[in-house]
């Protein structure tokens, strides 16, 4: 489909990558990888034609369209989210524009037997046609699907994207991409604001998609579910994997095996040839073999290996010193922004030792119970800070609160104290920020080399409570992967926000999840966590209603069985019963059977409710497939989430019911 030749980009006297060839075919999922700076994100920019390389082609046949988002974007204000992702259907729209163009004109004209009428109307046929097969007046229902997918509310549609931070917009642009079905993406590091349940939409969506794909990311198991080769750009070569990303680290551990025992032997060679010249440089009787092996080092293909996989980012926290058993205690913590609630009746303690994550959709409330944690904001309720707690805080735009006119080292030096001065180049080093790296300015470092330099400012302070809102932004997964360890063996209490899956798989063991204004505790791992979940969501549909033959409604099998199994419950109780020595007096008896009833009757109030309910709901999106008026969508909306605490109130009256 897309044909790379003899690509070469040079900044400077070395190249960044260097006549480098491959293709790129219609189905394929590329991960692309490499070290921060090896090239990645510019050769996303010559494939979408941003930038020129300095030598080679890209050739693109005219029929290919290609939909690129960067890392960072300049975005326009003064539409709302809805007419902005609109912008993404902007050949419809004049597809449409022709069509009533073309029905004007015929409407016009009375000359109905000519040629040029019948002309025209095979023309407009064409045209309403082409119109349809792109979608026609569907577009909206589009729209409104991958808006909501990418963690939009209905309200948020009409909403201006000025009031937006700087990640939501990004997904709005990610959704305009998405809407223009390009024959490739091209995806700069797509999961950076992206929560979780977003995360594993646009995996389900990229998954499906006809569109080959091109992807940096640092979201490993982003990367394992939606791409099946991988290139990797190392020493300004390109080597071409046709696995998925996990197939390739077990590839590349093997070749690079075979590469080191390569290297050494022809290290070997080049010493052996090297001394043999100098002994006999000067001997008359050797002069022909000298030459020879002289001839022999100027022809060597050196091998290179990729200097970063030889270094090794060492990173430790200092042991903590012993707090209180509690660091973090907080009951019936409430957060209001004037009449917009955050969350309220949160309840949670946090134990010494315990490594927990701060989960669920971006404007929820993580980052800002971390801030009333901090007590960098008021709030309602108590927040307890254990005994002897020393908080270590990594906020999300840590890294750009760099000082860019200072180098690495003055970064550093500026914050530590005492002896660990001296230690400075040492820790650097560690860092990977070693001998004249260190006299970098802030301000040329990529942002995972920026992230770990911020990491180093944090270690310098001394804490027994981590608190790290998105640490893994920018990072590549190799400094994921030691920061994840260096967590591991932390002895202190650690709370994490974060979207990232493969992170905080073995790494946290209670989960808090943040939604509609409440926090939810869940004891176990992320992926238990997300199982939970996707069981619950799949109980939830359970509910749905079923129609039979003849349009008659009635209430799913599981809702029956639900039903027969409250009668059974009630039936089954003895006339008497022991609890212990205790027999239950005749009253008593009368009094719980009578308890009973009430509980029954609950439950088939919300049954008869959710019915009602799902029923409307039926009709209403019968109503929608060709009714676009955006109030039937807002009441659709509204249907919903009123089914939804109505099926909570059903699991609630059942588990007293059960109880």
């Amino acid at each position: 489909m897309i044909s790379i030749k003899q690509l070469t980009v040079a900044f400077g006297a070395t190249p960044l990558f260097n006549h480098i060839s491959y293709v790129i075919n219609k189905k394929d999922r590329i991960a692309l990888v490499g070290k921060n700076g090896a090239g990645k994100s510019t050769m996303l920019k010559i494939l979408a034609g941003m930038q020129m390389p300095t030598e080679g082609e890209v050739s693109v046949p005219k029929d290919v369209k290609i939909g690129y988002l960067p890392q960072v974007m300049k975005l326009e204000d003064g539409r709302t989210v809805r007419e902005e992702a609109a912008q993404a259907f902007h050949e419809l729209f004049s597809m449409r524009d022709q069509v009533k163009s073309l029905e004007k004109e015929m409407g016009d004209r009375t000359d109905y037997e000519s040629q040029s009428y019948h002309e025209l109307i095979e023309k407009y046929t064409h045209a309403e046609e082409q119109y349809r097969m792109h979608g026609g007046e569907n577009y909206q229902a589009e729209l409104e699907r991958t808006l909501l997918g990418l963690g939009f509310s209905r309200v948020d549609l009409d909403r201006a994207t000025r009031e937006f931070s700087g990640g939501w917009r990004m997904r709005i642009e990610l959704a305009k991409i998405l809407l223009r079905k390009p024959d490739l993406l091209l995806l700069d590091e797509p999961t950076n604001h992206l929560d979780i349940e977003s995360i594993t939409w646009l995996e389900k969506f990229l998954s499906t998609s006809s569109a080959a794909l091109m992807l940096v990311s640092h979201d490993r198991a982003f990367i394992n579910h939606v791409t099946n080769r991988t290139l990797e750009i190392t020493c300004g070569r390109l080597e071409d994997y046709k696995v998925p990303y996990d197939k390739y680290l077990m590839l590349r551990e093997e070749r690079r095996e075979q590469q080191l025992k390569a290297y050494d032997n022809q290290q070997k060679l080049i010493a052996e040839t090297e001394s043999f010249i100098e002994r006999f440089r000067y001997k008359a009787t050797k002069s022909n073999q000298v030459q020879s092996r002289v001839k022999m080092l100027e022809k060597i293909d050196r091998i290179e290996i990729d200097p970063e996989d030889r270094s090794q980012l060492h990173l430790k926290f200092p042991p903590a010193s012993r707090s209180g058993d509690y660091p973090v205690i907080a009951e019936d913590v409430a957060k209001s922004y004037g009449s917009q609630l955050v969350f309220s009746g949160v309840n949670l303690v946090i134990e010494r030792g315990q490594k927990v994550a701060f989960v669920g959709k971006n404007g929820e409330g993580k980052s800002t119970l971390v801030k009333a944690i901090l007590g960098d904001i008021p709030y309602e309720g108590k927040l307890t800070i254990g005994y002897g707690i020393e908080i270590g805080y990594f906020a999300q735009n840590q890294a750009q609160l760099l000082d860019d006119n200072l180098s690495i080292y003055e970064t550093i030096d500026y914050v530590a104290k005492g002896e660990v001065r001296t230690q400075i180049p040492s820790i650097l080093g560690a860092f990977m920020f070693g001998g004249e790296i260190s006299e970098k300015k802030v301000k040329v470092l990529s942002g995972g080399e920026r992230t770990r330099l911020a990491m180093i400012k944090l270690m310098l302070e001394p804490a027994n409570l981590l608190i790290l809102d998105e640490p893994t932004n920018h990072l590549d997964l190799k400094s994921k992967d030691v920061l994840k360890e260096a967590l591991k063996s932390f002895n202190g209490t650690v709370i994490l926000v974060s979207h990232d899956r493969d992170f905080l798989d073995g790494l946290v063991d209670n989960i808090y999840e943040f939604g509609g204004g409440k926090v939810k505790h869940h004891i176990g791992g992320i992926y238990e966590f997300l199982s939970r979940k996707e069981l619950e969501m799949s109980q939830a549909q359970k509910l749905d209603v079923v129609f039979e033959s003849g349009s008659k409604l009635s209430v799913s099998p599981t809702v029956n069985t639900r039903k027969n199994e409250t009668h059974d419950m009630i039936d089954s109780i003895p006339e008497s019963s022991t609890d212990g020595q205790k027999i239950m007096s005749y009253a008593e008896q009368k009094e719980q059977q009578k308890q009973l009833r009430k509980l029954q009757k609950n439950v088939e109030q919300a049954e008869k409710k959710i019915i009602k309910t799902e029923e409307e709901i039926a009709q209403l999106e019968e109503r929608m497939i060709n009714d676009a008026d955006p109030s039937v969508y807002e009441l659709h909306g509204q249907l919903k989430k009123r089914l939804e605490e109505e099926t909570n109130a059903w699991e609630e009256a059942m588990m007293k019911l059960e109880e």
